[in-house]
């Protein structure tokens, strides 16, 4: 296949996937903060939280529609770029999408209107099950996504014959090696994405003067899920990589900048600048041993280089050397962060000091850029393997020439702009206005999410 063409389709996927990723990850969080809110409400009856569970409907419906809309279209990538890759792994890829379609897209479909338009409509028990089986939905969904991208990461229980794979066990094929370290990764950054997204938003309030207690919660109890879940992240991306290392050595080495293959302790690469051609990593700033400790949880542990491996089968460490530690840099400033909050809350002060609320807005973004990164990593670092020591990213390109892959790459970049630009505009608008004030839900900017939305286009119930 042409080169060009095939630089071009990944570009193309690679841009897709990254606004994608964004819009389901949104949804994840939310859905199981949106099932909390609901049952705190049905537990202490205190209406704050239903105004926090049907405001935050909105931005969840708005996230939700945003990524199954960029996620067909990435379904129809697969035939018009990927057709190499479709004739190989379909066997496997078409059925666990398949059961995604059936199990987690119907569940989320069949109860979004009911928890979206039913607050008068259904009693509180039904209204409360849609919302968890919202919750549910988004949960199965990564589920089935995240089998079939880790089974392209660590493929096992195939053959291959006549040029595609034939399933030989399916137990296997849906729980490979990487699966469970990848779907507790993937789950969790999801979680702490829209956490910090909840935790802004009420730190932007708080700087504008409000005190109301749709205010507090929410950015309360945002500081505790990120106080949960952001050191167990660092826990299960630590074992991430120790599985990484295992079943894919040459990523490790090349998320690393390492080349020679280091006895008696590998040092780190704190920063550096890899370069390919040249096979070093330069300028690098070395910290002695703590490579090994890291990833071999020994003093003297030996990690492969990269010169270990035939050049063609090496990712490009200058592109997730950065992306890697961009990631690693955000999550332990979430720690940080969340460490702050506990601290602020000890002295009482969580809600007056301007300066930790600042942060938290500047803040506000990173689960979504740390997200991002993360996937640059893992599948940059699959490289040149599109089903991992099976199949080439090379062999998997449709026939098609530079000019129709460049096309395409511009409609997509011109569409996605305004299409999906609209979106973030729109949640970004809402997160602006704010929950309900407690003393004015009649007022036109914070009306029940059913009169607001009755009648109306869902992209024109934006508040004047």
């Amino acid at each position: 296949m042409n080169p060009s063409a095939l630089d071009l389709s990944r570009l193309q996927f690679a841009f897709t996937v990254s606004f994608h990723i964004i819009f389901p990850a949104l949804s994840i969080g939310l859905a199981g903060f949106l099932a909390v809110l609901e049952f705190a409400w049905l537990r202490t009856g205190k209406q704050h939280y239903k105004d926090l569970c049907q405001y935050w409907s909105r931005i969840f419906a708005v996230g939700f529609g945003m990524g199954v809309v960029s996620g067909v279209v990435m379904a129809y990538e697969f035939g018009t770029n990927w057709a190499g890759f479709s004739k190989f792994a379909g066997p496997v890829t078409g059925p666990l999408l398949t059961y995604e379609v059936m199990t987690a897209f119907f569940l989320e479909a069949g109860f979004l209107g009911i928890a979206l338009f039913g607050w008068e409509k259904v009693g509180k028990g039904p209204h409360f099950f849609a919302t968890l089986m919202l919750a549910v939905g988004t949960l199965t969904s990564t589920f089935w996504i995240l089998a079939s991208n880790s089974w392209m990461q660590t493929p096992q229980g195939i053959t291959v014959e006549n040029g595609h794979v034939v399933p030989q066990d399916w137990f296997q094929i849906i729980f490979n090696p990487s699966f469970p370290y990848r779907l507790a990764h993937m789950g969790i950054a999801a979680f702490i994405a829209a956490a910090f997204l909840v935790a802004a938003t009420g730190a932007f309030h708080l700087l504008r003067g409000r005190r109301d207690p749709a205010i507090k919660s929410s950015f309360s109890m945002a500081l505790w899920l990120l106080m949960i879940f952001t050191p167990i992240q660092a826990l299960v991306g630590d074992q991430h990589g120790l599985n990484t290392r295992k079943y894919q050595p040459v990523k490790i080495a090349a998320i690393e900048g390492l080349w020679e293959t280091e006895q008696g302790g590998t040092a780190l690469n704190l920063v550096g600048f890899p370069d390919m051609n040249a096979e070093e990593t330069r300028y690098a700033v070395k910290i002695p041993h703590l490579g090994s400790l890291i990833l071999t949880h020994s003093w003297n542990g030996v990690i492969r280089g990269m010169k270990d491996f035939p050049k063609e089968d090496r990712p490009n460490s200058s592109i997730i050397f950065w992306s890697f530690r961009i990631m690693a840099g955000l999550g332990m400033l979430m720690i940080l962060t969340a460490l702050l909050g506990v601290l602020l809350r000890r002295g009482g002060r969580l809600y007056e000091n301007r300066w930790f609320q600042r942060l938290m807005v500047i803040m506000g973004p990173s689960g979504f850029i740390a997200l991002i990164a993360g996937w640059i990593t893992t599948e940059v670092g699959r490289q040149p393997w599109v089903v991992y020591g099976y199949f080439r990213t090379s062999q998997a390109v449709s026939p098609i020439t530079p000019q129709e892959a460049g096309v395409s790459l511009l409609i997509f970049v011109t569409v996605y702009s305004l299409v999906f630009g609209t979106g973030i505009y729109y949640i970004l608008k809402l997160i602006r206005l704010g929950p309900p004030f407690p003393d004015s839900r009649s007022h036109t900017p914070h009306r029940g999410l059913d009169e607001e939305l009755s009648g109306r286009r869902p992209l024109a119930a934006a508040a004047d």
